[in-house]
């Protein structure tokens, strides 16, 4: 599954009234790499999530919408999810990992949608099956969806304006609809490296890459918004054409890159996030300027007090 920069432009008009258009800035770190963060953290939910929900509904039929929406996130898609539709004036109902975070869970709350929490097994199946019991509502798929990828290739359109002599990109890898969407646009109208970045505890893509989809044991860690035991295999099929592989950080390189960044930057940023900018800081994009996307800033302020001090 592959998208257009066509799709991606159509997306950008599709959005335009619920997601903003979000700064590129200088990383302040003290080391040799010349890094660039998008801040996606921005968004008004957090998190790019944003884009893709907004484009996946903007393109579905009114009366598919009015039966309500349901997705499986374990908080920024939902987030995402629930923001539009409380726009729109849908219902919308989310089945979260019971390993989700209290401060993602608490967002989609106040944004009026339900959620539904339950062990990650029955969660991933929510993925697989495009649907819960008991639940008649149009599903969204986080990830896997041209739609949704579509709305998160605007932000390589923006990339592409505002540092028009990128040499990388560095991506947070999830189920791959963030990473893939920006790298068909890029794909098609630049030449750059693109990498995923994933965290140790759940690396499916990197241990994949070299042959075929594999399980990894996925291990619960503050890195909430990605990480997985497996790649879907369209995913998987999307990512060995359009990306340059997989740089998997450390625990402690993430917490490093949360610390920096707010030190630095003055930028609260997640787990998810801070893998694509440790991955950039290592070196292992290659030189030159080098973008890290700076998927979402939604980590609970209790965890992030730890992680800083």
């Amino acid at each position: 599954m592959s998208i257009t920069a066509a799709q991606a432009q159509e997306a950008r008009q599709n959005i335009v009234s619920a997601a903003v258009r979000t700064p590129l800035i200088r990383c302040n770190a003290d080391t040799p790499a010349n890094l660039y963060l998008k801040l996606e953290n921005l968004q008004p939910i957090g998190s790019f999530k944003i884009r893709g929900a907004a484009n996946v509904m903007a393109r579905t039929p009114r009366e598919r919408l009015a039966r309500g929406v349901l997705t499986a996130s374990a908080g920024n898609m939902a987030q995402g999810v629930a923001f539009c539709a409380r726009r729109i004036g849908v219902s919308a109902t989310i089945i979260a990992p019971d390993t989700a975070p209290a401060t993602k869970i608490r967002a989609v709350e106040r944004m009026g949608g339900r959620v539904i929490q339950v062990p990650f097994a029955e969660w991933w199946r929510t993925f697989e099956t495009r649907s819960y019991p008991g639940i008649d509502a149009t599903f969204i798929h986080a990830f896997d969806d041209p739609d949704v990828m579509a709305g998160n290739g605007t932000i390589a359109l923006e990339l592409l304006e505002d540092l028009p002599d990128l040499d990388a990109v560095v991506i947070p890898w999830g189920g791959g609809g963030l990473s893939c969407g920006i790298a068909a646009v890029l794909r098609e109208l630049a030449r750059v490296r693109i990498y995923a970045a994933e965290i140790e505890t759940a690396a499916p893509l990197a241990a994949s890459l070299a042959g075929e989809p594999r399980q990894v044991e996925y291990r619960p860690s503050f890195v909430d918004g990605i990480g997985s035991k497996m790649v879907f295999p369209g995913m998987f099929d999307a990512a060995r054409k359009l990306l340059d592989g997989s740089l998997v950080v450390t625990l402690t390189e993430a917490a490093d890159a949360v610390r920096m960044v707010a030190e630095r930057n003055r930028i609260i940023i997640e787990g998810a996030a801070a893998c694509a900018v440790a991955a950039g800081l290592s070196g292992r994009a290659g030189p030159g300027k080098i973008v890290a996307i700076v998927s979402g800033g939604n980590i609970d302020l209790d965890k992030f007090a730890q992680l800083v001090s």
